[in-house]
C-alpha cells in the first residue's frame, strides 16, 4: 500500500517541478496565505498567476547569507542613513508598528538590466530569475565577483522588491520571507523565493486562510502552513521551539 504524502513532501515536489504552492503563516501574526514559487523556476506565467490570481506585492526574497555576501542593505537602514541630508525621511521610519526589535524585510527594488520598463511578466520573470541563478553561483564565484556580476547584470530601483530574509532564519522570525526560504532550502532549492500575498478579490482584504485552502482545492495547488514548515526545520536542526516573532512585514 502507498505511503500517504504528506503536505510537506507534496510541497517539495511542487517547488521542484515549478509549481506554486500556498503558504499560510499563522492564526494571530499576519494571518495571509502567500503564494510561492523557487525564484529559479520563476517562469513568466507563474509570475502572471501571482499578478492576477493573488494580487498582493510581488517580492523575492534573499537568504541572510546571500543578502549579507551581496552587501544588500534593508530599506530601512537606507532611510535612517539618509536622513540626515533628508530631514523628511526622519517623519517616515517604521517607529509605530509592532515589530519589537525586528526590523521589516523590504529591501533594494531591482530590474535586470537586459529588460526595459520592468513590470511586464517576462521582465519580471528575468529578473528573478538571473537573481536566482546569481545566489546558486554565489559560493562558486565568491562573494567579489558576484558583486561585480550583480551590477553588471542589474539597475536600481525596479519593479522587483527583495526581502532579507533575517539572521538567524526561523529561529529569530517566522514570518513568510523566512518560512518560504527554508522550504525551498528544505527542497533542496536555491534559498531564492518569489512571494505574493493572496488578496481577496471582492473585500480588497487579505484572503482568509479558509478561501485560501478551497482556492487550493479548486487548482490542485499545495496548501501548507507556516507551522508544518517550522516543525520541518526543528526535526532537521534539532532546534528549540523559537520565540514567537512579532507580527512583521512578510
Amino acid at each position: 500500500m502507498a505511503v500517504p504524502v504528506t503536505p510537506l513532501e507534496a510541497a517539495f515536489e511542487a517547488l521542484r517541478r515549478g509549481e506554486i504552492v500556498l503558504l499560510y503563516d499563522a492564526d494571530g501574526r499576519e494571518e495571509e496565505t502567500d503564494m510561492v514559487v523557487a525564484s529559479q523556476h520563476a517562469t513568466p506565467e507563474a509570475v502572471r498567476r501571482m499578478r492576477m490570481d493573488a494580487g498582493g506585492l510581488l517580492c523575492t526574497a534573499l537568504a541572510p547569507e546571500h543578502h549579507a555576501a551581496l552587501r544588500l542593505p534593508y530599506l530601512s537602514d537606507l532611510i535612517q542613513d539618509a536622513a540626515e541630508d533628508n530631514p523628511v525621511l526622519r517623519s517616515l521610519l517604521p517607529d509605530d508598528i509592532r515589530y519589537d526589535g525586528s526590523k521589516p524585510a523590504f529591501g533594494l527594488t531591482l530590474n535586470h538590466r537586459g529588460t526595459f520598463t520592468g513590470v511586464t511578466d517576462d521582465d519580471r520573470s528575468l529578473t528573478v530569475t538571473a537573481l536566482a541563478a546569481l545566489v546558486a553561483d554565489l559560493e562558486g564565484i565568491g562573494a567579489e565577483a558576484a558583486r561585480k556580476r550583480l551590477g553588471a547584470s542589474f539597475r536600481s530601483p525596479g519593479h522587483v522588491p527583495l526581502l532579507n530574509g533575517a539572521p538567524g532564519g526561523l529561529a529569530t522570525r517566522q514570518g513568510h520571507t523566512e518560512l518560504s526560504l527554508t522550504l525551498a532550502r528544505l527542497a533542496g532549492l536555491v534559498p531564492c523565493t518569489t512571494v505574493c500575498e493572496m488578496m481577496d478579490p471582492r473585500s480588497g482584504e487579505a484572503r482568509s486562510k479558509k478561501d485560501a485552502m478551497a482556492y487550493a482545492k479548486e487548482h490542485s495547488l499545495v496548501f501548507l502552513t507556516g507551522q508544518e514548515v517550522l516543525e520541518a526545520w526543528q526535526a532537521t536542526h534539532h532546534a528549540p521551539t523559537p520565540t514567537a516573532d512579532p507580527v512583521a512585514a512578510r
